[in-house]
């Protein structure tokens, strides 16, 4: 069965809309722009959170002691890289005993390979862009990139991921839709 995360969470309308549809992942923002919270948000936000709801932090090359500190305060249980960091810091963080997603934007000219324990493809920062998925060279844990209720049975399909990353498409006027969230986690859950 495919899993899903609801990613981009920041307030508690947003926790109770999660709870209420119970997706495998909850998504929090550490990086700057749209999405953005802040550690003592988020360890609030976690309280308010599902327990079996498994939390992710989603960094852009930060520092080491700063995703540390995430995983620590007990805000977050997984670590999403999803900047340009290195095999050097995905090693470093698994010597501590972190759980690791890399993520890689397409197009790359990187060679997509990672000693991470979960690996993404999205369509790039964030910013709701759809990936070909029939163009796809391999298969990633996690598949990310403008999927919606509308496309997200075609995408299942055709990559066969592990999980599903959503945020803006389960949006209406830039705020998370308790509706649209409970139609895809359960859409999801049911292919």
């Amino acid at each position: 069965m495919t899993k899903i995360k609801i990613c981009g969470l920041m307030t508690e309308s947003d926790i109770k809309a999660v709870n209420q549809a119970v997706p495998d992942y909850a998504g929090f923002i550490f990086a700057e722009g749209r999405h953005h919270v802040e550690l003592e948000q988020v360890i609030k936000l976690r309280k308010l959170l599902d327990p079996k709801i498994i939390s992710v932090g989603v960094f852009v090359d930060a520092p080491i002691n700063v995703m540390l500190e995430a995983v620590y305060s007990g805000a977050i249980s997984i670590i999403q890289l999803h900047g340009n960091e290195s095999e050097k810091l995905v090693d470093r963080l698994k010597d501590l005993d972190m759980k690791v997603i890399q993520v890689f934007k397409l197009p790359t000219n990187k060679i997509i390979q990672t000693h991470a324990d979960l690996l993404m493809i999205d369509s790039g920062s964030g910013d709701g862009k759809k990936l070909d998925w029939s163009s796809l060279l391999l298969k990633p844990n996690i598949l990310a990139g403008a999927i919606d209720i509308n496309n997200v049975a075609t995408a299942i399909k055709q990559v066969a991921p592990d999980i599903i990353d959503v945020s803006r498409g389960v949006e209406t006027d830039n705020k998370k839709d308790p509706l649209k969230i409970k139609q895809i986690v359960n859409k999801v859950h049911k292919l």
